[in-house]
């Protein structure tokens, strides 16, 4: 059987119901707002994956992760531009990476962490309008071979349970 014919026959479908609830809930910006400033605009952080809120920036899951634990680490002020932050927004900024990858080390234990961020579209930004930090973890040997293969990526951590963990490593 030739490489092709074992992808189409074994991986043309991946059976996951769960991820309907993420595709509904997608804000095609029909409402002019911002995501990033709407969520922390509520007080329903748990419902909205809110694990910290500083003075100038915020922590929220990515409800579309790479990996288990991808946070983003967000300003309130809406900006595309990195030149429009003020120094000390910038500087809590990166305490709060310091923060989320010092908790993630101590309830994880992965083995590297990818920090970054993507600014504009064509650099992959899904929200170019709103600048926000990725926070991944990392363990060796986490890709397997379901992205080489099949495209998919496997996340073994539902959002929830990932909230709640490190919910509590952040508060203490």
């Amino acid at each position: 059987m030739k490489e092709n014919d074992v992808k189409g026959k074994l991986f043309d479908k991946l059976w996951a119901p769960w991820r309907m609830k993420y595709i509904e809930e997608i804000d095609v910006g029909d409402s002019g707002g911002c995501i990033f400033c709407d969520k922390p605009q509520e007080t329903i952080d748990k419902e909205n994956l809110i694990v910290h809120r500083g003075e100038k920036c915020f922590v929220i899951l990515n409800k579309f992760p790479y990996n288990n634990g991808h946070l983003l680490v967000i300003p309130y002020h809406h900006t595309s531009d990195l030149n429009d932050l003020d120094p000390d927004t910038m500087l809590e900024m990166m305490k709060t990476v310091e923060l989320v990858v010092t908790a993630m080390k101590r309830i994880m234990r992965p083995d590297g962490f990818n920090v970054g961020m993507n600014l504009g579209r064509s650099a992959g930004a899904g929200i170019e309008e709103h600048l926000h930090m990725h926070v991944v973890p990392r363990w060796n040997g986490d890709t397997n071979f379901m992205p080489v293969i099949g495209g998919t990526k496997v996340i073994s951590e539902s959002l929830e349970d990932s909230y709640k963990r490190i919910k509590k490593a952040l508060e203490g």
